[in-house]
């Protein structure tokens, strides 16, 4: 029996038979059940049996949950498909959560247990045949359904089609600015798809939370994956942080703020309550000098004069609060570019030579010019060694003396050089040979000049 992981969600991964007996063995990975998913982290901790919580979470599409009381004792664990109590009929989800995490869950979304309905039995081969079908229909409606809002031209978008597990019952997601008039409407989708409909209309945040996607960062949406409850966010949010009050940046895939512009403002607000007012003005003897930047992380606030804005000078924020305590007191500081020091600057040491284009080039240059210097001391080496070899040796005369060759038969003659010699080899018949050529000398075509043509 499958597990119907294949019809938790909207991914096309199918467990098939791989059911153990914990359940689902990729729970994790199957359906979509990373949408908003509890980590039970009590999985491996058996409770007693007197304190065991006798309720479940079980998840059905996309990130609609819903919590059911197991009121048969029936073995439940992760991944165990259901058929639960539902009006009208019944429906069939996956078990989501288990043990005493679900008590903390029902606690936190306010889930009163006096209208709590209940598990009747684990689905059966049947139940998950009717409620595969009924899933295969979903995306064929919601394109009819889309179509038949547009004729009656009805401004909202049917965002999402769920099936019941019965296929007793069809629940249309839509979002819309305005209110709807229903009534034509219900008339025409009940005609058509010949069962009880169910409208419910969410935000775009919702809209959002229940597909899905990526998001600017690259990860998962939070809205999806983690994030339960939605805090407004305005443009105040953005202030704080000095970002650039620009829509196409600022706003997620709903089209509103995005909820992570919440994230860090705590930091941001500890680190301004430190700031002097961004309203702040200065009284200088050259003129009235306001704020016109500030940034949080090197704690430096950026001034001008109220005349000519174009030069900012930026000071500490304690120099800033030396400043505003004297026109306070009625005193007037000096101009702000007298009052500006010099910037040091801060000589940094790029290990892993990152920013450097030419890191490689260098040390090949380094290479060669070590290797040509090495050439070179040899060289020299060399010519002092031969040096010092001709300073110890007797001095040759050029010519042979011939006068003294009878009284020196041992002194040797002057070598000629090869290249004037040319080696003459005589056969037996007396004739002489023509000198050996350079083999390794080139041998090139003759070239005759183009034939004239008399015909031309």
């Amino acid at each position: 029996m499958s597990c119907g992981c294949k019809t938790s969600g909207d991914s096309a991964h199918s467990c098939g038979p791989k059911k153990s007996a914990n359940g689902c063995e990729n729970v994790n990975t199957c359906g979509n059940s990373y949408k908003l998913s509890v980590f039970d982290w009590l999985s491996n901790i058996n409770n007693p049996a007197s304190n065991r919580c006798d309720f479940v979470e079980v998840r059905f599409k996309n990130d609609r949950k819903s919590f059911y009381k197991n009121v048969n004792n029936v073995p439940l664990h992760i991944g165990s498909v259901v058929t639960v109590e539902s009006s009208p009929g019944h429906d069939v989800g996956v078990v989501s959560l288990t043990g005493e995490l679900v008590k903390i869950q029902m606690k936190k979304k306010k889930f009163s247990e006096e209208n709590s309905l209940k598990i009747y039995r684990l689905a059966n081969q049947k139940d998950i045949e009717v409620w595969q079908e009924a899933r295969k229909k979903e995306d064929s409606v919601k394109i009819q359904a889309r179509k038949i809002a547009h004729n009656l031209g009805l401004e909202m978008k049917v965002t999402d089609v769920e099936y019941q597990g019965d296929a007793s019952k069809v629940t249309f997601y839509y979002t819309a600015d305005n209110r709807i008039d229903f009534r034509q409407l219900i008339k025409e989708y009940a005609s058509t798809f010949r069962t009880k409909i169910d409208m419910k209309q969410i935000g775009f945040r919702q809209e959002a939370a229940k597909i899905g996607g990526i998001g600017s960062c690259g990860r998962e949406l939070c809205c999806s994956t983690w994030l339960t409850d939605f805090r407004s966010v305005n443009t105040n949010v953005a202030r704080y942080q000095q970002l650039s009050i620009n829509p196409q940046k600022l706003a997620g895939q709903c089209g509103k703020l995005k909820c992570c512009l919440n994230y860090e403002l705590d930091s941001y607000l500890d680190a301004l309550s430190n700031f002097p007012s961004s309203s702040t003005t200065l009284d200088t003897e050259k003129g009235r000098a306001f704020c016109i930047k500030i940034d949080v992380f090197k704690k430096k606030m950026w001034f001008a004069y109220v005349d000519s804005s174009v030069a900012w000078y930026d000071f500490d924020i304690d120099l800033v609060k030396q400043f505003i305590s004297k026109n306070k007191r009625g005193e007037k500081i000096l101009p702000l570019e007298e009052l500006k020091q010099p910037d040091i600057p801060l000589h940094s040491i790029d290990l892993i030579q990152e920013n450097n284009v030419d890191r490689f080039e260098k040390k090949n240059k380094g290479f060669n010019k070590n290797r040509n210097q090495n050439q070179n001391h040899n060289n020299q080496n060399r010519q002092n060694n031969n040096q010092g070899q001709r300073k110890n040796k007797p001095e040759r005369s050029e010519k042979p003396d011939h006068t003294n060759s009878n009284h020196n038969p041992k002194q040797p003659r002057p070598q000629q050089p090869k290249a004037q010699l040319e080696k003459v080899e005589v056969s037996n018949s007396g004739q002489e040979k023509k000198p050996q050529q350079n083999p390794n000398k080139k041998k090139f075509k003759k070239k005759f000049p183009p034939k004239k043509d008399n015909n031309a």
